[in-house]
Protein backbone atom coordinates (compact mmCIF):
# COMPACT_ATOMS: atom_id res chain seq x y z
CA UNK A 1 0.00 0.00 0.00
CA UNK A 2 0.84 3.35 -1.13
CA UNK A 3 0.23 6.78 0.46
CA UNK A 4 1.17 10.21 -0.96
CA UNK A 5 -0.55 12.89 0.74
CA UNK A 6 -1.43 15.78 -1.52
CA UNK A 7 -2.51 18.81 0.03
CA UNK A 8 -3.62 19.49 3.69
CA UNK A 9 -6.68 18.35 2.81
CA UNK A 10 -6.07 15.19 0.79
CA UNK A 11 -4.71 11.82 0.75
CA UNK A 12 -4.01 9.58 -1.72
CA UNK A 13 -3.58 5.95 -0.50
CA UNK A 14 -3.01 3.26 -3.65
CA UNK A 15 -4.43 0.04 -2.35
CA UNK A 16 -3.32 -3.40 -4.24
CA UNK A 17 -5.02 -6.52 -4.27
CA UNK A 18 -2.07 -7.97 -2.44
CA UNK A 19 -3.19 -5.40 0.74
CA UNK A 20 -6.98 -6.30 0.19
CA UNK A 21 -6.10 -9.97 0.50
CA UNK A 22 -3.72 -9.63 3.16
CA UNK A 23 -6.66 -7.43 4.76
CA UNK A 24 -9.18 -10.41 3.76
CA UNK A 25 -11.06 -8.25 0.97
CA UNK A 26 -12.07 -8.91 -2.22
CA UNK A 27 -13.51 -6.08 -4.17
CA UNK A 28 -16.68 -7.71 -4.62
CA UNK A 29 -17.08 -7.95 -1.11
CA UNK A 30 -16.95 -4.74 -1.40
CA UNK A 31 -19.82 -4.92 -2.96
CA UNK A 32 -22.58 -5.79 -0.81
CA UNK A 33 -21.70 -4.54 2.40
CA UNK A 34 -22.06 -0.86 3.15
CA UNK A 35 -20.78 -1.36 7.18
CA UNK A 36 -17.98 -3.04 5.44
CA UNK A 37 -17.29 -0.79 2.91
CA UNK A 38 -17.28 2.16 5.64
CA UNK A 39 -15.31 -0.14 8.34
CA UNK A 40 -12.42 -1.13 5.61
CA UNK A 41 -11.99 2.48 4.71
CA UNK A 42 -11.81 3.85 8.01
CA UNK A 43 -9.36 1.26 8.75
CA UNK A 44 -7.34 2.53 5.92
CA UNK A 45 -7.61 6.50 7.40
CA UNK A 46 -6.64 4.75 10.88
CA UNK A 47 -3.36 3.34 9.22
CA UNK A 48 -2.24 6.41 6.84
CA UNK A 49 -3.63 9.30 9.16
CA UNK A 50 -0.71 8.75 12.17
CA UNK A 51 -1.20 12.75 13.10
CA UNK A 52 -5.05 12.13 13.19
CA UNK A 53 -5.63 15.63 11.39
CA UNK A 54 -8.42 13.37 9.12
CA UNK A 55 -9.76 11.48 11.72
CA UNK A 56 -11.12 13.98 13.93
CA UNK A 57 -12.55 15.63 11.07
CA UNK A 58 -16.40 14.93 10.96
CA UNK A 59 -16.25 15.71 7.24
CA UNK A 60 -14.29 13.28 6.02
CA UNK A 61 -15.26 11.78 2.33
CA UNK A 62 -14.25 8.87 0.77
CA UNK A 63 -13.59 8.95 -3.09
CA UNK A 64 -12.68 5.59 -4.47
CA UNK A 65 -11.30 4.69 -8.29
CA UNK A 66 -11.13 0.72 -8.73
CA UNK A 67 -8.88 -0.76 -10.89
CA UNK A 68 -7.35 -4.03 -12.30
CA UNK A 69 -4.50 -3.39 -9.69
CA UNK A 70 -6.58 -2.88 -6.91
CA UNK A 71 -7.82 0.56 -5.00
CA UNK A 72 -7.00 3.72 -5.68
CA UNK A 73 -8.56 5.65 -2.60
CA UNK A 74 -8.43 9.80 -1.97
CA UNK A 75 -9.58 10.61 1.40
CA UNK A 76 -10.48 14.74 1.82
CA UNK A 77 -11.44 16.68 4.65
CA UNK A 78 -13.24 20.32 4.62
CA UNK A 79 -14.47 19.54 1.40
CA UNK A 80 -13.45 18.16 -1.60
CA UNK A 81 -10.64 20.33 -4.36
CA UNK A 82 -12.33 19.14 -7.58
CA UNK A 83 -9.21 20.11 -9.44
CA UNK A 84 -7.14 18.44 -7.06
CA UNK A 85 -8.55 15.24 -7.62
CA UNK A 86 -9.10 15.57 -10.99
CA UNK A 87 -5.41 16.38 -11.40
CA UNK A 88 -4.35 13.03 -9.81
CA UNK A 89 -7.10 10.69 -11.55
CA UNK A 90 -9.03 12.22 -14.68
CA UNK A 91 -11.79 9.34 -13.74
CA UNK A 92 -12.26 9.90 -10.41
CA UNK A 93 -16.10 10.18 -8.84
CA UNK A 94 -17.47 11.24 -5.76
CA UNK A 95 -18.91 8.67 -3.82
CA UNK A 96 -20.57 8.86 0.05
CA UNK A 97 -20.50 5.43 1.36
CA UNK A 98 -23.93 4.53 0.15
CA UNK A 99 -22.87 5.06 -3.46
CA UNK A 100 -19.56 2.93 -3.29
CA UNK A 101 -21.08 -0.11 -4.25
CA UNK A 102 -22.76 0.33 -7.29
CA UNK A 103 -19.37 2.53 -8.62
CA UNK A 104 -17.51 -0.73 -8.21
CA UNK A 105 -20.30 -3.08 -9.55
CA UNK A 106 -20.39 -0.20 -12.86
CA UNK A 107 -16.59 -0.59 -12.65
CA UNK A 108 -16.68 -4.28 -12.99
CA UNK A 109 -19.43 -4.21 -15.83
CA UNK A 110 -17.95 -1.86 -17.76
CA UNK A 111 -16.43 -3.20 -21.54
CA UNK A 112 -13.33 -1.49 -22.03
CA UNK A 113 -12.95 -1.55 -26.18
CA UNK A 114 -8.89 -2.92 -26.15
CA UNK A 115 -9.67 -5.76 -24.29
CA UNK A 116 -13.51 -6.66 -25.48
CA UNK A 117 -12.53 -10.11 -26.97
CA UNK A 118 -11.26 -10.77 -23.71
CA UNK A 119 -14.84 -10.47 -22.30
CA UNK A 120 -17.30 -11.18 -24.50
CA UNK A 121 -18.91 -14.66 -24.56
CA UNK A 122 -19.49 -16.56 -27.69
CA UNK A 123 -22.89 -14.92 -28.53
CA UNK A 124 -22.71 -11.53 -29.74
CA UNK A 125 -23.75 -8.64 -27.19
CA UNK A 126 -26.09 -7.42 -29.59
CA UNK A 127 -27.32 -11.46 -29.84
CA UNK A 128 -26.90 -11.70 -26.24
CA UNK A 129 -29.50 -9.11 -25.18
CA UNK A 130 -31.35 -9.71 -27.88
CA UNK A 131 -31.58 -13.38 -26.62
CA UNK A 132 -32.17 -12.13 -23.21
CA UNK A 133 -35.00 -9.99 -24.16
CA UNK A 134 -36.34 -12.81 -26.33
CA UNK A 135 -39.37 -14.16 -24.11
CA UNK A 136 -40.04 -17.11 -26.67
CA UNK A 137 -36.23 -18.63 -26.73
CA UNK A 138 -36.08 -21.36 -24.72
CA UNK A 139 -33.98 -21.40 -21.76
CA UNK A 140 -32.37 -23.94 -18.99
CA UNK A 141 -31.43 -22.18 -15.97
CA UNK A 142 -29.34 -23.71 -13.32
CA UNK A 143 -28.55 -22.11 -9.88
CA UNK A 144 -25.06 -22.91 -8.27
CA UNK A 145 -24.18 -22.23 -4.68
CA UNK A 146 -20.70 -21.43 -3.61
CA UNK A 147 -18.97 -21.93 -0.71
CA UNK A 148 -16.73 -18.56 -1.58
CA UNK A 149 -15.80 -16.02 -4.14
CA UNK A 150 -12.48 -18.19 -4.86
CA UNK A 151 -14.71 -20.76 -6.20
CA UNK A 152 -16.39 -18.49 -8.50
CA UNK A 153 -12.80 -17.38 -9.79
CA UNK A 154 -11.74 -21.42 -10.35
CA UNK A 155 -15.40 -22.00 -12.30
CA UNK A 156 -14.14 -18.98 -14.72
CA UNK A 157 -10.87 -20.34 -15.56
CA UNK A 158 -11.77 -23.33 -17.05
CA UNK A 159 -15.93 -23.11 -18.18
CA UNK A 160 -16.15 -20.66 -21.60
CA UNK A 161 -19.60 -21.19 -22.14
CA UNK A 162 -20.92 -20.93 -25.51
CA UNK A 163 -24.60 -20.17 -26.28
CA UNK A 164 -25.31 -19.16 -22.57
CA UNK A 165 -25.51 -16.29 -20.06
CA UNK A 166 -23.99 -15.81 -16.36
CA UNK A 167 -25.44 -14.17 -13.68
CA UNK A 168 -23.61 -13.62 -9.84
CA UNK A 169 -25.54 -13.04 -7.23
CA UNK A 170 -24.98 -12.50 -3.55
CA UNK A 171 -27.84 -13.36 -0.91
CA UNK A 172 -27.59 -14.38 2.65
CA UNK A 173 -23.96 -13.85 2.99
CA UNK A 174 -23.35 -16.36 -0.29
CA UNK A 175 -22.46 -16.37 -3.45
CA UNK A 176 -25.27 -17.83 -6.13
CA UNK A 177 -23.94 -18.51 -9.66
CA UNK A 178 -27.10 -18.35 -12.24
CA UNK A 179 -26.18 -19.93 -15.58
CA UNK A 180 -28.64 -19.84 -18.25
CA UNK A 181 -28.29 -21.77 -21.24
CA UNK A 182 -30.32 -21.46 -24.62
CA UNK A 183 -31.92 -24.78 -25.54
CA UNK A 184 -31.84 -24.62 -28.85
CA UNK A 185 -28.61 -23.41 -29.43
CA UNK A 186 -26.71 -26.37 -27.60
CA UNK A 187 -27.54 -30.02 -26.85
CA UNK A 188 -28.67 -31.33 -23.84
CA UNK A 189 -25.21 -33.53 -23.50
CA UNK A 190 -23.13 -29.96 -23.86
CA UNK A 191 -25.17 -28.44 -20.85
CA UNK A 192 -24.60 -31.62 -18.73
CA UNK A 193 -20.76 -31.80 -19.06
CA UNK A 194 -20.51 -27.96 -18.29
CA UNK A 195 -22.93 -28.14 -15.52
CA UNK A 196 -20.25 -31.29 -14.19
CA UNK A 197 -17.59 -28.53 -14.51
CA UNK A 198 -19.29 -26.08 -12.45
CA UNK A 199 -20.41 -28.95 -9.94
CA UNK A 200 -16.73 -29.42 -9.59
CA UNK A 201 -16.95 -26.11 -7.26
CA UNK A 202 -20.21 -25.92 -6.08
CA UNK A 203 -23.32 -27.22 -5.64
CA UNK A 204 -26.86 -27.00 -7.25
CA UNK A 205 -28.58 -24.18 -4.78
CA UNK A 206 -32.60 -24.88 -3.22
CA UNK A 207 -32.28 -21.22 -4.02
CA UNK A 208 -34.23 -20.21 -7.23
CA UNK A 209 -33.63 -17.67 -10.03
CA UNK A 210 -37.13 -15.79 -8.83
CA UNK A 211 -35.94 -15.80 -5.24
CA UNK A 212 -32.30 -14.03 -6.29
CA UNK A 213 -34.16 -11.61 -8.01
CA UNK A 214 -36.11 -10.64 -5.90
CA UNK A 215 -34.09 -10.56 -2.73
CA UNK A 216 -30.63 -10.77 -3.61
CA UNK A 217 -28.06 -8.77 -4.86
CA UNK A 218 -26.64 -9.01 -8.72
CA UNK A 219 -23.13 -8.05 -8.62
CA UNK A 220 -22.77 -8.98 -12.07
CA UNK A 221 -24.60 -9.40 -14.83
CA UNK A 222 -25.27 -11.42 -17.92
CA UNK A 223 -21.11 -12.46 -18.76
CA UNK A 224 -20.11 -12.88 -14.67
CA UNK A 225 -18.23 -15.37 -15.68
CA UNK A 226 -16.21 -13.44 -18.67
CA UNK A 227 -16.09 -10.51 -16.14
CA UNK A 228 -14.25 -12.55 -13.13
CA UNK A 229 -11.92 -14.39 -15.82
CA UNK A 230 -11.23 -10.94 -16.94
CA UNK A 231 -10.26 -9.30 -13.30
CA UNK A 232 -9.32 -12.20 -11.28
CA UNK A 233 -7.82 -15.11 -12.88
CA UNK A 234 -4.27 -14.51 -13.43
Amino acid sequence: MEMERINENTIRVLIGNDDLTQRGITVLDLLGNHQQIESFFYSILEEVDTEHQFQDNDSVTFQVLPNRNGLELFISKNGIDEEVIADQADDAQELQTDDISDFLKRQLEQTDGKHADQRKSAVGNDELDSAVNDQELEKSVTVIKLADFENMVQIARILHLENAISNLYTYRDSYYLEIIFFVDQTTPETIKDELAVAYEYGDKAAVTSDVLNEHGKKVMDNSALELTRFYFSK
